[in-house]
């Protein structure tokens, strides 16, 4: 992403001249980024990429699809412990896409650049036939030898989950099928809840230095509460059991729950939640739920980790829950 004479330069400048300051940037003007690396810590990327009528409505608001596409990236970064260096961005821009919609885009990028500090360093933009594609890489950094991996979760320990589960599927549900018996007795309010957790991930990195030497292993949750935790568990060769009784919950969600229990289920393999899950110590979890508090963020412990293979999920009485559904795929 170079700004300089030609007509994608003059639309990079335009658009992105006044959001990427950071000095590592070079203004846009070279080819490549510069960015230091602070002492004694070492790099964490992460990349992921969104497309039109898979990720994201067509018609979502163009400054809710470029905060959707930054937070995803950020979540991957929070979950690993890592704070924010920076991002690169790419877009296609299909024929449909005007002058209006891409000032909205380029401002909701910066925006989030802003309020997480996450700054943008460069990238590409090319033109499409369609659909609108954003691909974000985020960079971050974490002391050495610190990164929270997936693959190292240990039997005996918490299984530990941020904020509340669902929210996104059930907003997904209800933008899908506004009539559907678990969305008609909910208030505005309730609606409104919904709506925006699908559409405005809430990336977790308050909790990125408190995981830091307390969870085993964590992962944002992406794909769905349970299909994520199992592929925790199976990278790390333990086994787990969780009570859905303990997943969290917003008050939206358990009154949908409520009037259609079928919604249960979307809940916890529906994605798209972004919370931090963790497997630690049963004496670790305080000290994180403290933290957490304090940045106004809830943790909950849902089960534990224990010798064996795969995952467990119980309901109120103890009886193991059947789930047509694992997690999201693309494949």
């Amino acid at each position: 992403m170079a700004a300089g004479d030609s007509g994608e330069d003059k639309l990079i400048a335009r658009l992105f001249g006044s959001v990427a300051t950071h000095p590592g940037a070079l203004g846009l003007k070279d080819d490549a980024a510069l960015l230091a690396v602070p002492p004694g810590h070492e790099l964490v990327l992460t990349k992921d990429a969104l497309v039109a009528g898979v990720h994201f409505f067509p018609d979502d608001p163009p400054a809710s699809i470029a905060r959707k596409a930054m937070r995803v990236n950020l979540s991957d970064l929070a979950a690993k412990g890592a704070d924010p260096l920076g991002v690169l961005l790419a877009f296609a821009i299909p024929p449909d896409m005007d002058a209006a919609a891409l000032e909205a885009f380029a401002g909701g990028i910066g925006a989030d650049a802003t309020l997480y500090g996450a700054p943008l360093l460069g990238g590409d933009t090319v033109r499409t036939p369609g659909p609108f594609t954003v691909s974000i890489t985020a960079l971050g950094a974490v002391p050495t030898g610190q990164m929270v991996r997936r693959a190292t979760a240990r039997p005996g320990e918490a299984i530990v989950v941020s904020g509340t589960i669902g929210d996104s599927a059930l907003g997904l549900a209800l933008r899908l099928d506004p009539a559907r018996s678990g969305f008609a007795g909910l208030d505005s309010a309730s609606l409104d809840h919904l709506r925006d957790r699908y559409l405005h991930p809430r990336p977790r990195l308050a909790l990125a230095r408190p995981l830091r030497g307390r969870a085993s292993a964590a992962m944002d949750v992406s794909d769905g509460l349970v299909g994520d935790l199992r592929k925790l568990l199976s990278a790390s060769g333990v086994a787990g059991t969780i009570e859905a009784s303990r997943v969290p919950f917003s008050a939206a969600a358990r009154a949908a729950i409520a009037a259609e229990p079928a919604l249960l289920e979307t809940a916890l393999t529906g994605g798209d939640d972004y919370e931090i899950l963790a497997v630690m110590p049963d004496h670790e979890v305080s000290a994180f739920s403290t933290f957490a508090t304090a940045a106004g963020i809830g943790v909950s412990v849902i089960g534990h980790t224990h010798e064996g293979e795969g995952l467990s999920v119980r309901d109120g009485d103890g009886a193991e829950l059947t789930l047509a559904r694992g997690s999201f795929s693309h494949f």
